[in-house]
């Protein structure tokens, strides 16, 4: 009977240091990522909880939130400048996000082969996505399509024209300045693209070529086919980056001319903090998530049709 009880002790003991020993180990995991957890309540959770409620009241900052139901919702629906920036992002979005997406696999199957230099010609490439966003872009941008810019100075200079207006103050071109903009940034999909061009096995082409494939064959039908999960993968992020364009539209154009480069965010912005209309903006804002949300799903949904994974080994 000793022999037993001493053996239960040690059981019980061990399993004591086990069970403490987890708990421990919990406890120094939760210490390492509490920091990244307060800043998610207190900057995410918590005022994604205050724009739902501002959402369905009457809020200028200055006087108390009035409760006032679903009338910021029905007001977005009747509201025609809304609907203008929602067709606005829309086409920006349509064009802007396949343009980009081409652009940056073409100088992807074109860095992808080592050759003398390729890192450097990567690392330039790459330079504009990290630059694109900024303040001092913005401004050089609006200067260089500018009336004066270096973009009318060029052509007058080469092409012997006398063209003297201002690109991105003009109604027809305003927006597709900021699709330029927009496609000039385009260094982070090709890098993802450059990683998905590198995981395709080169079993595959050595096997095309033994059976006389030309290089056209080679890339519709084995590395367009083996990029779809990496083509899906950035569709997603560039049509939510697109979507949710703000900055360029608020630095360059500042929604003009008449309201042709008036994209939602700028739209949300303009009533949120020109206008103080907190409550109408959060609604806005829900409208906006919503939308995104949707456009993500149809993305999703549709996904499997062309979509190949090479575990399922179908499209």
């Amino acid at each position: 009977m000793d022999r037993r009880s001493e053996k239960w002790n040690l059981k019980k003991l061990s399993l004591r240091d086990r069970v403490f020993h987890k708990n421990y180990d919990n406890l120094v995991g939760l210490c390492f990522i509490l920091p990244w957890l307060i800043g998610f309540v207190l900057f995410l959770i918590i005022p994604l909880g205050m724009s739902i409620f501002y959402s369905f009241t009457r809020f200028n900052i200055v006087s108390p939130p009035v409760w006032i139901g679903v009338e910021n919702f029905i007001a977005i629906s009747r509201d025609a400048r809304f609907l203008n920036s929602v067709i606005v992002t829309m086409v920006f979005a349509f064009i802007a996000v396949p343009a980009r997406l081409v652009f940056a696999l073409v100088l992807a199957l074109l860095f992808y082969k080592p050759r003398r230099g390729v890192s450097w010609y990567r690392a330039a490439f790459y330079l504009p996505s990290i630059l694109g966003g900024s303040v001092a872009v913005a401004i050089t941008w609006r200067q260089l399509f500018g009336g004066q810019g270096a973009l009318n100075s060029f052509l007058n200079t080469i092409l012997g024209l006398e063209i003297t207006k201002s690109w991105v103050g003009s109604p027809d071109t305003a927006l597709a300045s900021l699709v330029l903009l927009h496609l000039w940034q385009f260094g982070s999909p090709m890098l993802i693209f450059l990683a998905g061009l590198k995981q395709i096995p080169r079993s595959l082409y050595e096997s095309a070529s033994i059976d006389g494939a030309t290089s056209a064959q080679n890339f519709f039908k084995i590395t367009l086919p083996m990029l779809t999960p990496i083509i899906f993968f950035n569709l997603i992020l560039q049509t939510i980056s697109g979507l949710m364009m703000f900055t360029q539209a608020f630095l360059i154009t500042d929604g003009g001319p008449i309201d042709r480069t008036r994209v939602i965010m700028l739209f949300v912005y303009t009533h949120a903090f020109e206008f103080f209309n907190m409550g109408y903006a959060s609604a806005m804002t829900w409208v906006v998530i919503t939308f995104v949300f949707v456009i993500t799903m149809v993305i999703f949904k549709t996904s499997k049709y062309w979509v190949f994974y090479e575990s399922k080994g179908d499209l």
